[in-house]
C-alpha cells in the first residue's frame, strides 16, 4: 500500500538527516526513533521493523505488553506489531522497511525468512547474536549507513543486498535456535509451512485439520512432529494467534467484544467470550477494563 503524504513528509525530514532513502514508494530507514519524525513513523502502517539493542538492554512496548531486549538482541516486527519504543532509548539501532522496498514473500526462496523471523508465532521473534555476529551486524549497520550517504541509482539496490544478507544470517541463527537433530530440512519446511498457514487463516479456520487439509497432511503427523520438536501443539499455536489478535483488537480498536468475535470467525459471541477466559483467565471486558485502567494509570 503506499504511504500517504503526511508520512512521506516525515520520511522526508528522516532523509535531510541522513538516515533514509526514498525512492518512489520505497521506504527503507535506519532510525534509533530518538528525533520526532522518527517516533511519528511508528504510527504509519505497512512498515517491517528490525529492533538491535546494540548498547544496553532496553525496554519496548510490543502489541501492549513489555519486552525487554538484552544487549545484542534484536526482535523483528510485522506491520501488524504496535510499537512503542521511549525516545530516551540508549542504543538501538532499527531497520525499516515496507514491501516496497523488499517484499518478503517474493523474495522468500532467497532469504527464506517468512515464517521464521516474520510471522513465525504470535510474538515477534527475538534472537541473541553470537560475539562473531555482532561484528558481522556492526559491519553491516556501517555499510548501511553508507550506502545511505550515496545517493546514486545503484544505491536501492546496494541497501536491499544488505539487508537481504541481514535477514539470511538472521534467520540461520533462528534456525539453529529451533533446529533439533533429528529434525531434518523438510520437517523444518513443513513446521514453518504451518506457521504461514495460521497467518493467513486464523481468522476463518481454528482447528488443526483445517491445516492438515491444506497442507496434505494428517492432524496426528502435525500433532507429532510439533510434540517431537517444537514444544508447542499446532492448537497452541492457533490460539495464540488468536488471542494475539484478540487482546491487539480489545487494546488499540473501539470495536465492541461482539464485533471482534465476529472478526476473529465466532459467529458465536458467548464461545468466543468463554475461550478467551479460557486462554487468558480474563472476560473480554474485563481485558478491555484493565488495559484503560493501566493506561490511564501510567499516564
Amino acid at each position: 500500500m503506499p504511504f500517504d503524504v503526511p508520512c512521506l513528509q516525515q520520511i522526508r525530514l528522516l532523509v535531510k538527516q541522513g538516515y533514509s532513502s526514498l525512492k518512489d514508494d520505497d521506504v527503507f530507514l535506519v532510525t534509533d526513533f530518538k528525533c520526532t519524525p522518527a517516533q511519528a513513523i511508528l504510527d504509519e502502517s505497512g512498515l517491517f521493523k528490525i529492533i538491535w539493542s546494540r548498547e544496553m538492554q532496553v525496554h519496548l512496548t510490543v502489541d501492549g505488553y513489555q519486552l525487554s531486549l538484552k544487549k545484542d538482541e534484536v526482535v523483528f516486527c510485522t506491520p501488524l506489531n504496535i510499537l512503542t519504543i521511549p525516545a530516551d532509548n540508549e542504543g538501538i539501532v532499527t531497520f525499516v522497511f515496507n514491501k516496497e522496498f523488499f517484499c518478503i514473500q517474493t523474495h522468500d526462496d532467497q532469504v527464506s525468512c517468512q515464517g521464521f523471523l516474520f510471522f513465525g508465532s504470535a510474538q515477534p521473534q527475538v534472537i541473541g547474536l553470537p560475539d562473531d555476529v555482532v561484528s558481522e551486524f556492526d559491519l553491516m549497520y556501517r555499510l548501511f549507513l553508507k550506502d545511505l550517504a550515496i545517493k546514486d541509482h545503484l544505491q536501492g539496490e546496494m541497501l536491499r543486498s544488505l539487508l537481504k544478507r541481514l535477514l539470511i544470517i538472521s534467520t540461520r541463527l533462528l534456525k539453529e535456535d529451533l533446529h533439533d537433530p533429528a529434525m531434518d530440512t523438510t520437517k523444518l519446511d513443513l513446521v514453518r509451512s504451518y506457521h504461514l498457514l495460521v497467518e493467513q487463516h486464523f481468522k476463518v479456520y481454528h482447528q488443526v485439520q483445517d491445516y492438515a487439509k491444506l497442507l496434505y497432511k494428517s492432524p496426528k503427523t502435525l500433532s507429532n512432529l510439533f510434540a517431537k520438536h517444537i514444544g508447542k501443539s499446532p492448537l497452541q499455536i492457533i490460539n495464540e494467534r488468536i488471542i494475539l489478535e484478540a487482546k491487539r483488537l480489545l487494546t488499540y480498536s473501539t470495536k465492541s467484544a461482539d464485533e471482534i468475535a465476529h472478526e476473529l470467525g465466532y459467529s458465536d459471541a458467548a464461545h468466543f467470550s468463554r475461550f478467551f477466559k479460557k486462554q487468558t483467565e480474563s472476560s473480554p471486558s474485563a481485558f478491555r477494563k484493565n488495559k484503560q485502567a493501566a493506561s490511564i494509570y501510567s499516564h
